[in-house]
């Protein structure tokens, strides 16, 4: 065989192999580039999730709470409102049967009390401070015991929002009020204190006001 077509075919196989290295390295290259960013990615879902896992828990935990609030602010109320000859069988709380909500009838003012269904992470937006990953308990007036509410209605639904309250993952942080007619501006509290303060805030909105004659201008 001539010697320089055997020394080309050398030459061939050992530009096959260099470019099967680069092509090996250039795979290696993007291979650790993938690993590394689905790394970053699944480190910030993970800690989404775990929040989410806390922060429903806590949530869980305060709706336990406002309601055991509700009974001792309808018996205060009852006895307040028989001290002035008011029958009181119009004021009463009732809790539904999934346990996610419950009614609150004071005389001709009717409240809900309803846990938001997160089923994915969800974030409080601010202003200044960092989003807050939490659960949120909304104060609708009006009567939404037992109704089948869907992801999509949740726009519709809060045309009836007087405030909601939202629980963070870490037992640490404030649980934060946002009043809608205030604008919602945030009201931070403590996870002791907002079981009582946030029902209260409520009743005192809905029942210190008043309903006016239906006109058209």
């Amino acid at each position: 065989m001539n010697l320089v077509i055997i020394f080309g075919a050398i030459l061939d196989n050992r530009s096959n192999l260099n470019n099967n290295f680069a092509d090996l390295d250039n795979d290696m290259r993007k291979a650790s580039v993938i690993k590394e960013r689905v790394s970053l990615i699944s480190s910030h879902m993970y800690k989404q999730f775990l929040d989410h896992q806390n922060a429903t828990e806590n949530t869980k935990e305060m709706f336990y709470n406002i309601w055991k609030e509700s009974e001792s602010v309808i018996n205060s109320l009852k006895e307040s409102f028989s001290s002035r000859s008011i029958p009181s069988e119009h004021i009463f709380a009732e809790l539904e049967s999934e346990r996610t909500a419950f009614v609150m009838n004071i005389l001709w003012h009717t409240i809900t009390f309803k846990m938001r269904g997160n089923y994915k992470p969800q974030a409080l937006q601010r202003e200044i401070d960092a989003p807050l990953f939490s659960g949120r308990i909304i104060a609708l007036s009006g009567n939404f015991n037992n109704k089948k509410i869907q992801e999509t209605d949740y726009p519709e639904i809060l045309e009836a929002e007087i405030a909601s309250l939202y629980i963070p993952a870490d037992k640490n942080k404030s649980c934060i009020i946002k009043i809608k007619h205030l604008g919602n501006r945030e009201f931070p509290i403590n996870h002791t204190d907002a079981p009582r303060e946030f029902i209260l805030k409520v009743i005192e909105i809905i029942c210190g006001g008043g309903i006016y004659h239906e006109e058209i201008f």
